[in-house]
């Protein structure tokens, strides 16, 4: 297989060797970002500021993760706001059903891999388009939700046993200073760069996102390779849909309406092609501090959340714009 489908260079976890291309830019963009902030607001750069704009984006950028593996490999999953749901409303469930905390969130994790098998095997068994798919799957997991709840929320009470102790992964502070949210987006970064840049399902993730053919060609097998993309999606979901559940002690049917386009924007910001083929999950991580940072900028500086959205779709639209100007060039060259 030749450098052209799996790019070596995209591999490597070194920080800084993801500084070029489209992760350069973005970078760039964070880091002025951060200075208009500072310029902006004198309390943007405290400790309690950044330490919430963390926690604000742990639970997108987990999500994130999962997605970044699914674009690699030229997919989409639109059902991850539905999954984030569903996981969260099945751990809940079973917390008020009595079940020891621990079990109940082994369930609500369960549920995120089962979905995500699902949206994986419809894909790679029935050969329909994953937008297809997950846009179906996205209906029909929010549905379920909505009927194993009977529509109405589920709240967790302090007095309820157990209760007080799962909120601690939501609500707690390692130290009495870093959200407990924060800390488990770290590890789940940590494990995303490891299984990318580190392992064969990263090399092989690449390939079937250059060059699906190309990849069958030389031995892999690319059904595995899209399966467990969907399925680590899946289980990314389930994990933040439990740690939503845990700091608010509160969800519903609805819950996680439009999480999806947020999470696949902070993909694509980061750099990772739409087509797949490319992306890091450095320039993840990337994205998603960018989203996160730009709406704690106009939050602090009294931006309407009507404006937010606008500039957000905007950022959008220019990412896929460079991305596509990107492969044009590349295509001439």
């Amino acid at each position: 297989m030749t450098a052209t489908t799996v790019p070596a260079r995209r591999s490597a976890p070194d920080f800084r060797k993801l500084l070029h291309a489209r992760e350069a830019g973005v970078f760039a963009a964070l880091v002025l970002l951060v200075v208009l902030g500072t310029v902006l607001s004198p309390s943007f750069l405290q400790a309690g500021n950044l330490l919430s704009v963390g926690q604000q984006v742990s639970q997108i950028g987990i999500m994130a993760v999962g997605a970044t593996f699914v674009i690699i490999n030229g997919e989409i999953d639109l059902s991850v706001g539905s999954i984030y749901a569903l996981s969260a409303i099945a751990t809940g469930m079973a917390i008020a059903g009595g079940v020891a905390w621990p079990l109940a969130i082994l369930i609500g994790l369960a549920v995120g891999v089962v979905a995500g098998l699902v949206n994986g095997l419809a894909v790679v068994l029935l050969g329909v388009p994953s937008f297809i798919v997950t846009l179906g799957s996205l209906s029909v997991f929010r549905g379920v939700a909505l009927l194993i709840s009977d529509g109405k929320p589920i709240s967790l009470s302090t007095s309820q046993a157990g209760v007080a102790d799962f909120n601690l992964l939501g609500q707690g502070r390692l130290f009495g200073v870093v959200p407990m949210q924060l800390i488990v987006f770290a590890a789940i970064i940590v494990l995303g760069v490891v299984l990318l840049s580190r392992s064969r399902l990263g090399f092989n993730t690449y390939a079937v996102g250059g060059n699906k053919e190309a990849a069958r060609l030389v031995g892999i097998n690319v059904g595995v390779v899209k399966l467990t993309a969907f399925v680590l999606s899946g289980f990314t979901a389930a994990v933040a849909g439990v740690l939503g559940l845990s700091f608010l002690s509160y969800v519903q049917g609805v819950t996680g309406t439009g999480l999806e386009l947020t999470v696949i924007s902070a993909v694509i910001i980061g750099g990772a092609a739409l087509f797949g083929g490319s992306g890091t999950m450095w320039g993840t991580v990337i994205g998603v501090l960018f989203i996160g940072i730009l709406q704690n900028i106009l939050n602090i500086n009294g931006i309407s959340s009507f404006w937010q959205t606008v500039v957000t779709g905007l950022v959008i639209v220019a990412a896929v714009a460079a991305d596509t100007w990107q492969r044009k060039r590349k295509t001439r060259a």
